[in-house]
């Protein structure tokens, strides 16, 4: 059992490496974003964290539907099916197409909805000068999204590591050159950051296309042959796979938009506090998210194999795996707030005193959270392996919605806590999916039978 434990701790090691590098280094941009919008004023920090979550709500909805790419593929791979890997990821691009077209839309007219949120207006004015630049990045976003999780459901995810850095530093130097205005480029602003960032997400999405078409074993599979031809049964099957995912990433990403919308509410240093909190935690969470990633692959190719035991194992190791990772960071945030505080504003100027007097608060509960935020994102992840996203779904909408955002309401506006009630009973709703996604788990691994 130890030898069999080690092994699949070594091959979950292999995508989980890569995949949460990927992502971590996704999210680099988000953070540095955040970290020029805090040089350029509290009110720009305020609109582009508005716009940035805005457009990542979206955008993870969406990314999550044709995620349901991955455990189908997995599965295929398991079982020896070549002609049904081509034909799962061929789909997953036709949904990437039509699932974007509606969504830029949106984005295209949602500073009608931030106003009904009552955010104020020149924060809207900014956030949309931000929105209408990155729609024309949701496309690319998607896609890539689609060939990570068809190459990394082959087990083939270093590539995906190494391109997703290179667009990253793309995008930092694009940041600094078009945001801040450098090299004898004007400064752009909040423009600027988004010209960068969708010059990114195409260049990330190609590269992995020209990836897919040198790589020896991998062009083997002929993915953009016959790429015209919309297959309803199998594009039926993703959709009826992948859009659970996609509305539990809703419901979760949906929380943490709809808490931030109420920041706004509570006034612009409010949102400013909980936009340092927000991308310092987005950061580390991307590790126990490619994490999820590598637990849904692994449980997926074991149970295209029939092995039901070693799928279950496979979850465990990657729910163990994310645990251990998030209470080492736990403890890092919680032992260097200062530190941490300190890489978006200047904790010793004078008018930064307010919003380092919330930030504190806040940043201790959501430190503690993500140890149990980790167990959920890595659980659902292994459910995702054995193909189970309805039951998810209404689990994540019971406790993210019907508790977490319930309980952050009354605590934040009604106990009179502000930002950091909020933050404490999304965390409760959080803290609650653990425990039952991992029951879930628990209870289905040993129980399926094929």
């Amino acid at each position: 059992m130890q030898t069999s434990i080690r092994t699949e701790f070594r091959e979950f090691l292999r995508l989980a490496i890569p995949l949460a590098s990927a992502q971590v280094a996704q999210s680099a941009t988000g953070f540095v974003d955040t970290v020029i919008m805090g040089r350029l004023g509290s009110e720009i920090l305020a609109a582009g964290g508005l716009g940035a979550i805005t457009f990542t709500a979206l955008l993870n909805t969406i990314s999550g539907v044709v995620i349901g790419v991955s455990p189908l593929v997995a599965e295929a791979y398991g079982a020896g099916c070549k002609t049904r890997v081509e034909q799962v990821a061929r789909q997953g691009l036709w949904l990437s197409l039509l699932l974007a077209i509606p969504v830029m839309f949106l984005l295209g007219n949602i500073d009608l909805l931030m106003r009904q949120f009552g955010q104020q207006a020149t924060t809207v004015a900014l956030a949309k000068t931000y929105l209408d630049i990155m729609l024309w990045g949701l496309f690319p976003a998607l896609a890539f999204a689609t060939l990570r999780s068809f190459v990394s459901g082959l087990s083939h995810a270093r590539p995906v590591m190494v391109i997703v850095i290179g667009g990253t530093l793309f995008n930092i130097a694009g940041n600094y050159v078009l945001g801040l205005g450098k090299l004898g480029f004007p400064a752009l602003g909040l423009r600027g950051l988004a010209w960068a960032s969708i010059l990114s997400l195409w260049g990330m999405f190609l590269s992995l296309v020209i990836y897919i078409l040198k790589h020896k074993k991998l062009k083997a599979y002929r993915l953009f042959e016959n790429l015209h031809q919309l297959q309803l049964p199998i594009f039926r099957e993703l959709v009826v796979v992948g859009a659970p995912i996609g509305v539990s990433a809703a419901l979760e990403t949906g929380l943490f938009t709809v808490v931030t919308y109420l920041m706004g509410a509570l006034g612009t240093v409010v949102l400013a506090a909980h936009q340092i909190v927000l991308q310092t935690i987005i950061v580390i969470f991307m590790v126990p998210l490619g994490m999820s990633f590598a637990t849904t692959v692994r449980v997926g190719q074991w149970n295209g194999q029939k092995n039901l035991a070693a799928a279950r194992q496979a979850g465990y190791v990657g729910i163990g795996s994310g645990v251990v990772f998030m209470t080492m960071m736990a403890i890092a945030l919680l032992v260097f707030p200062q530190q941490v505080i300190g890489l978006y504003i200047d904790v010793r100027a004078s008018e930064n005193a307010s919003v380092l007097t919330l930030v504190m608060p806040m940043l201790t509960i959501a430190a503690v959270a993500q140890i149990l935020d980790s167990v959920q994102k890595t659980a659902s992840g292994a459910l995702y392996g054995l193909k189970d996203t309805r039951v998810p779904m209404f689990i994540s909408f019971c406790t993210f919605w019907g508790i977490g955002l319930t309980t952050g309401y009354l605590l934040g506006f009604h106990f009179g806590l502000g930002g950091t009630g909020l933050w404490l009973g999304q965390s409760i709703g959080v803290a609650i999916a653990a425990g039952v996604f991992l029951w879930r788990y628990r209870q289905l691994s040993l129980s399926k039978s094929w």
